[in-house]
């Protein structure tokens, strides 16, 4: 299922979406609306739909990936992330103390094994990994202290065993 037009905000209390250049340029950006302290949860995601791996979706587990269907589409990749798209608990939870127009963007390693679509990051952050294709394409070290999802975890570990 491809990702629909968000027409109408889904969580619109927390989030806005800031949408900036041409409908074709990536430049648009999800912040938050109002303060959130570390390890706040900023949204409990609801509404979502099984899909197949594109750029829109997120995985959630070693062989399953879903639509967000909501503005949480607009959420930037980091390799220093404002928040973890946690998939055990379907949360969004703050990494550091957020404040109204902080940028939410999330590490998309921490999700995604294999991208469908990478791309160069650019995000100036000092641990920045250059290239964003999924975490069987970033060194340990890349990975190292990032909030990794249960299923990237578990991929790692059965990639590790089998080079021994």
């Amino acid at each position: 299922m491809a990702t629909r037009h968000i027409d109408s905000p889904k969580y619109p209390h927390v989030v806005r979406v800031e949408r900036n250049g041409s409908h074709t340029e990536f430049k648009s950006k999800l912040v938050a609306v109002r303060s959130f302290a570390k390890g706040e949860q900023i949204v409990a995601i609801e509404g979502h739909e099984d899909a197949v791996k594109r750029w829109s979706s997120v995985q959630i587990d070693t062989d399953r990936h879903i639509e967000l269907n909501s503005e949480l589409v607009f959420m930037n990749h980091s390799c220093n992330p404002s928040v973890n798209m946690e998939t055990e608990t379907m949360h969004v939870v703050a990494t550091r103390d957020l404040k109204e127009g902080d940028e939410l963007t999330f590490f998309y390693p921490s999700t995604e094994w294999d991208m469908s679509q990478p791309f160069a990051c650019w995000c100036g952050a000092e641990n920045c990994i250059k290239q964003v294709s999924g975490a069987k394409d970033v060194p340990a070290a890349g990975l190292a202290n990032k909030y990794l999802a249960p299923h990237i975890r578990a991929l790692l570990a059965a990639r590790e065993k089998e080079t021994l």
